[in-house]
């Protein structure tokens, strides 16, 4: 059993702070436990990609600081929101940080954590219902199935500059031997890339659903193959923030046809 103390860095969090899950957008999805944590913060730092009507349970005097971050558009740095969020808790405020989401699932929550500690903070994390998982259950579809799926892979299409990315030839390997489905996050604007690796270990065939602003009342999505990604996505004008799941899961149900005609409003 683990009985030891956290380091004492010299400087104790003069006001909590908090990382907050607020899901994929239909503020119902949000837990109990994020509307309390919403509703106590004197500052919140915004992400872009949260919903609006989440904000409603923010209290009235509270101050709403947008910092948008959403793939392909001008973003703020992330040490600049690391900055302000010490800087809030240092002034005695009570901090959250909103994000879409999860924040431990491609929402840099980690980071965030890691820069708050080395400060002297200490934070806490309260999950959010990921959108990988709500884009699928919107189309009444399962990640795992135990005919179609023996498991599920979370990963991103868009590495950091420098970073090499995921290796697609091996992860579709994988997922072929072992049956596990694929959920991508991000990876609209490579879809024709991530297309072209995936085919060297999935079949052609392998179906796919694309599913945009999930669980918004301005849902789309289609259900295509491997071998159309690319092609359905911009027939349909599909585009960011978008889900791409691959795998038996998404043909297991009798989903849409495979052309873009099958997108529609859910």
């Amino acid at each position: 059993m683990n009985t030891s103390t956290p380091p004492d860095h010299g400087q104790r969090s003069a006001g909590p702070c908090t990382l907050v899950g607020a899901g994929p957008g239909d503020p119902e999805l949000l837990t109990l436990k994020a509307v309390k944590a919403i509703g106590a913060a004197s500052v919140l730092f915004v992400d872009d990609l949260v919903n609006e009507a989440v904000l409603a349970y923010a209290r009235p005097d509270a101050r709403i600081v947008h910092v948008g971050k959403r793939g392909g558009c001008k973003s703020t740095p992330q040490a600049f929101i690391e900055k302000l969020m010490i800087a809030a808790v240092q002034q005695g405020e009570t901090v959250v940080r909103l994000k879409g989401g999860d924040p431990f699932i491609f929402g840099r929550g980690g980071e965030e954590v890691e820069h708050l500690q080395q400060a002297g903070i200490t934070v806490a994390v309260v999950n959010g219902i990921t959108s990988g998982l709500a884009a699928v259950s919107s189309l009444g579809v399962p990640l795992t199935h135990r005919q179609h799926a023996h498991g599920v892979v979370f990963v991103t299409g868009h590495a950091k500059p420098g970073d090499a990315g995921t290796n697609w030839r091996q992860l579709a390997a994988t997922a072929h031997s072992v049956r596990l489905t694929l959920v991508i996050y991000m990876g609209v604007s490579g879809a024709s890339h991530i297309e072209q690796e995936l085919l060297m270990g999935l079949p052609a065939a392998t179906p796919v659903a694309v599913i945009q602003n999930a669980s918004l009342p301005d849902q789309r999505h289609l259900t295509t193959t491997l071998g159309e990604l690319a092609q359905a996505i911009q027939a349909a004008g599909l585009a960011s923030p978008s889900i791409i799941v691959v795998g038996d899961v998404i043909g297991s149900l009798a989903l849409a046809a495979a052309h873009p005609d099958a997108v529609r409003a859910a």
